[in-house]
């Protein structure tokens, strides 16, 4: 089972107002771990940059400059995404300027829906947390992902993290990487002395339980109610 989470980082909000992507960045899961075969690169838009799109993601003119066409990445992205199962979370937004490229392209199949699955991470958050703030970093928040590095928006970044987010999202997994280490363990069962002292029984003071409660209110807030340790 192949999939990959996909971001881009954009010109500005609108592709009908002439908006480009300026950034790709693509992570692959293969059997629900991630492979370490990523797709990225920065684009230059051959346009301006919305001043409000800068503040997102960090990106100027000038650092792009030097950077390759979309044109000249296209086909090597439709190769990596054609077949897969393509994770977005707000999949329209992706969707549309990638798809939007492809036209400007004169590209035969500009459509993704028809060479790709996609999935919408926000669409299924929304429906498992009605009502509540489902970005990536609440997300993040309520599973406890490390988001620390996201300082900016960055695609192949948040791509990173929202293969976390989706993981959480459907169930979580055991490894994240595409080969299980096997580990060589001996077991040795060993029998106490009959005659060894008792062991120590150290209780909680009143400090550590009201830490300890605090700690399950707070487990209980970011899981929406689900702790096992009450």
């Amino acid at each position: 089972m192949r999939q990959i989470i996909l971001d881009t980082e954009t010109t500005g909000l609108e592709p009908k107002q002439g908006h480009r992507i300026i950034e790709v960045g693509c992570v692959e899961l293969i059997n629900r771990r991630l492979t370490g075969n990523n797709f990225h690169y920065y684009l230059n838009p051959q346009r301006d940059i919305d001043e409000g799109a800068v503040e997102v993601h960090g990106l100027t003119s000038e650092f792009l400059s030097d950077k390759p066409l979309y044109e000249d990445i296209a086909d090597e992205l439709y190769n990596y995404l054609n077949g897969a199962e393509v994770v977005i979370h707000n999949a329209a937004f992706d969707v549309g300027f990638i798809n939007h490229e492809y036209r400007l392209m004169g590209f035969d199949r500009p459509d993704m829906k028809a060479w790709c699955e996609i999935t919408d991470t926000l669409h299924m958050a929304r429906k498992k947390f009605p009502g509540q703030r489902n970005s990536l970093d609440a997300l993040c928040k309520r599973f406890d992902i490390d988001n620390s590095q996201r300082q900016l928006h960055g695609a192949l970044l948040d791509a990173e993290i929202l293969a976390d987010v989706y993981l959480m999202l459907t169930g979580g997994q055991n490894s994240l990487f595409a080969e299980e280490v096997e580990l060589d363990i001996t077991i040795e069962q060993k029998k106490f002395d009959a005659n060894r002292p008792r062991l120590a029984v150290v209780k909680a003071n009143p400090d550590e339980i009201k830490l300890h409660l605090a700690r399950i209110e707070a487990i209980k807030k970011a899981s929406g109610g689900l702790s096992l340790w009450e």
